[in-house]
This record gives C-alpha cells, sequence and structure tokens, in this order.
C-alpha cells in the first residue's frame, strides 16, 4: 500500500477551479437525459397507480402533468444558474446545488439551503432502500408461492433484504464521485426503461382480461371527508417526489462538455427527459389504476404477485434493483462530495482526512483508499438502512420527502437564483408571475406534508 498526498484545496462546498482544473468535462446530452432519468424514473413511478386512484380519471392524470410542467419550469430556471454572470459565456461556473445558491444568494442562503438539500439526498436514500426491499421480497413471495402455494411460511422479512441492499451500497459509495458513475447510471437508466415497460404492460393485459377499465372520476371513496383529504394531499406528495431531480441537476450539468453551451443542452436534456418520464407516469398510473381500481396497490408491481407468468414480475423486479442500485449512487454522490469537502476545508493538515492511499489486491485492479470515505461513506449507508428499517412505510415517506424538499428545492431557490441572476425588478411582468408560482408551489409543498405526516402516524399507530 502507498501512500499518496492528497494536494486538495477545498471549500465549504463544491470547489469549482479545483473541478475546472482536474475533471475533464465529457458529457453530452444523452449521458445528462440517463443521469437524469435514473434520478427521475424510481420508486415514484410505482406508486403513481395509487396516486391516480386517489384523485381520480380526471385529477390524477391533470396533475402529473401539472407536475411536469413544473419541473420543467424549474430546471430551465436552474440551468441558466450554472454560470455567471452570463448564463451562457460567464467565466464563474458553479459545480452543485449549493455551489449556485452561494454564487447567487450569498452564504447565508447557501447554508439554508444546505439543510433542505441534504436531507432530501438523504431521503432519497431512504426511499430507495425501502422500494428495493419490497421489490427483492415480492421475487421472493413469488417463488415461494409457485413453489408451495403459500406466501406466508416464505422466508425472510423486509428487513433482511434492506440489510443486502445496504450492504451493495457499501461497496458502490467507494466509488470517489460523480463523473464515475457514468456507466452505472446508463445502466441503471436501461432497467428503468425495462420495469416501466413490464409494469405497463401487464397493467395492459389486465385490462383486456377484465374486459372493462376500472376506477371513476372521484377516485376511491372514503369513509369520510378527512380521510380522503389526506389521502389526496399524500397522492400529489407521492407525485411531486416523482418528478424533481433539481437537486442533481447543477452536478449532471458540470458534467456536460462545450459547445454548445452547458444550459442550451441541459435544457435540452431536462425536456427530452422530462417529455419520456411523463409518458411513461401517465401509461403506468393510468393502466395500473384502470387494472385494479379500488384495489390498487401502493407498489403497482405487488398487484402481479399471483400472475401466472411470475417469472416476468420478477424480471420487472429485478430491473427495480439494479436500478435503484444505481439511482442511490446519484443521489448519494453529491451528499458525499459536501460533506467531505466541508471536512478537508475544516481540517487541511489531518492526514485521515485528506490522504489517500493506492491498495493493489491479487487478482482486482488497484483503487484509492481514503480513510474518511471509507468510515463516512459507511456509516451513512448504515443510517439510511436503519431508518428504512424502522419506518418501511412507502407512500407515505414519499410524501413526507416531498413535502419537506419540493417547495424549497424546486421553485423557491430557483426562482430567486433567477431574479438575482436577471436583475429583475420588481413588480414586472414576470417578477410577478414568478412570484405567484413560487407561493403556490409553497402551499402544496405545506399541503402535501402535514397529510403525508398525518399518514405516517396514522400507520405506525395501526
Amino acid at each position: 500500500m502507498r501512500e499518496e498526498g492528497s494536494g486538495y484545496d477545498s471549500t465549504p462546498f463544491l470547489d469549482t477551479q479545483y473541478a475546472e482544473c482536474h475533471v475533464e468535462r465529457t458529457g453530452t446530452v444523452w449521458t445528462a437525459v440517463a443521469h437524469i432519468v435514473t434520478g427521475v424514473i424510481g420508486s415514484g413511478v410505482l406508486s403513481l397507480a395509487w396516486s391516480i386512484a386517489q384523485l381520480g380519471w380526471i385529477g390524477g392524470p391533470l396533475t402529473i402533468v401539472f407536475f411536469a410542467a413544473i419541473t420543467l419550469l424549474s430546471s430551465f430556471l436552474l440551468s441558466n444558474t450554472y454560470r455567471s454572470p452570463d448564463p451562457e459565456l460567464g467565466p464563474h461556473r458553479s459545480s452543485s446545488y449549493l455551489d449556485a445558491v452561494n454564487l447567487h444568494k450569498g452564504e447565508g442562503n447557501s447554508r439554508f439551503c444546505a439543510v433542505f438539500v441534504n436531507v432530501s439526498l438523504y431521503g432519497f436514500g431512504i426511499a430507495y432502500v425501502i422500494t428495493a426491499a419490497i421489490s427483492m421480497r415480492a421475487i421472493q413471495k413469488s417463488n415461494c408461492s409457485q413453489d408451495n402455494g403459500n406466501e406466508v411460511t416464505c422466508g425472510f422479512g423486509d428487513g433482511y433484504f434492506m440489510l443486502i441492499f445496504g450492504a451493495m451500497q457499501v461497496l458502490l459509495s467507494q466509488i470517489p464521485n460523480f463523473h464515475n458513475i457514468q456507466w452505472l447510471s446508463i445502466l441503471a437508466a436501461i432497467m428503468s426503461f425495462a420495469y416501466a415497460f413490464i409494469g405497463m404492460g401487464l397493467s395492459v393485459g389486465q385490462v383486456t382480461e377484465n374486459g372493462h377499465a376500472e376506477g371513476s372520476i372521484e377516485g376511491i371513496p372514503t369513509s369520510s371527508g378527512i380521510e380522503k383529504l389526506w389521502l389526496v394531499a399524500q397522492a400529489l406528495g407521492d407525485i411531486a417526489f416523482s418528478y424533481p431531480f433539481s437537486v442533481i441537476l447543477i452536478e449532471i450539468q458540470d458534467t456536460l462538455k462545450s459547445p454548445p453551451p452547458e444550459n442550451v443542452t441541459m435544457k435540452r436534456a431536462s425536456t427530452i427527459s422530462v417529455i419520456v418520464t411523463t409518458f411513461f407516469y401517465l401509461c403506468c398510473g393510468c393502466f395500473g389504476y384502470a387494472a385494479f381500481g379500488n384495489d390498487t396497490p401502493g407498489n403497482l408491481l405487488t398487484g402481479f404477485a399471483l400472475y401466472k407468468k411470475h417469472w416476468l414480475v420478477d424480471f420487472a423486479n429485478a430491473c427495480i434493483v439494479i436500478h435503484l442500485v444505481g439511482a442511490y449512487q446519484v443521489y448519494s454522490q453529491p451528499l458525499f462530495a459536501n460533506v467531505e469537502n466541508w471536512l478537508r476545508f475544516k481540517f487541511p493538515d489531518s492526514e485521515f482526512v485528506n490522504r489517500t492511499y493506492s491498495l493493489k489486491l491479487p487478482l482486482l485492479p488497484a483503487f484509492r483508499l481514503n480513510f474518511l470515505r471509507l468510515t463516512f461513506r459507511t456509516a451513512y449507508v448504515a443510517s439510511t438502512t436503519g431508518i428504512a428499517m424502522i419506518f418501511p412505510y412507502f407512500n407515505q415517506i414519499l410524501g413526507v420527502l416531498a413535502g419537506i424538499i419540493y417547495y424549497p428545492l424546486s421553485i423557491y431557490f430557483p426562482v430567486e437564483m433567477y431574479l438575482s441572476l436577471g436583475n429583475i425588478e420588481a413588480w414586472t411582468a414576470k417578477w410577478v408571475m414568478l412570484r405567484t408560482f413560487s407561493i403556490v408551489g409553497f402551499l402544496v409543498g405545506l399541503f402535501t406534508l402535514v397529510g403525508s405526516i398525518e399518514g405516517i402516524v396514522s400507520a405506525k399507530l395501526s
């Protein structure tokens, strides 16, 4: 094992100058689409049929299109903040969401934003642990029920599979940074298309077998108006959770080569990604609701547990697990960078923090080992796995995460940074529209947060 000096000069957030000197940007519109699709088509797509079931045939699809439009507008605003002072030619780059807030709104705002950024990245990790475990458990149940005819006697619970997924992430988390996982994003994106197509196809087949579409205009009936209100709030939260990739947009944009200008490429990639994901969301959500009606499950694929072609359902669940292995890293790597760069800034002389070692094991390629990376990232994965085991409530967890992070990261900060970058004067038409957009987003986010917290409390008490 050979010691190497780190030679690392860092700031509390991602160091733009360091990145420009040491990172070769080779990304294209298609690698950006792969990153976005990997981050967006994840656990959220599995909850959309349930969400449409709460909102009904009119409210459900319209809500998906509404959030798609908000996400696209937000991505356009945010992509213009990557360079400053000019969005295309400005000499100052922002290599992370926090870096962009720090540049355009100052250090105080960036520290406030850091709370939401890191909570969101951490929350996505928890959600992916829960979802991957559900899919692994579904594979086990399917095979066991086919062999024994009684899934009640089958093997292990979700906690066991959460531990397996966590062990995989401990190993993958040693990948140094975001620029080293393009291959993982491409593989995960392929998997996401595979299980989205399978889920959609199974739903279409179920509708055909039924001979009619289930569901109604008002959605699943409830015993009281207040119960319906909370379920609608959770449904809005699940749909909101399914879309925003704002927290990783700047990191993705920082991988792009130029020319053309990075914001032009990013807007094109965002448009392609939102159109593709919206198409899949509408198909999976609507056909899923049409297939199951009032019995629509919270996770679409669990509704096909006893499907006669169980191997196909097993394959779809396997695709979900592979996809979430990559998606976990897409959302975790920015948080790793934020924390580790801050520690390097605070402790520049610490060998534990800054020194790396080149390690060569028999039959394996050489890799770089850093003790900070090894300990912090292992502890991080262990904590997300532990929380997922304590609160394994799929739909409610998605709703709470959306309620906490959707407004600040997808609406408030993109709007504020865009206003500052463009020096837009108060009470002009553009200023009024953006402020109205921000206020509506705040009210929707608050509503989903309250409803989803109520859902978790009710689930835990019951």
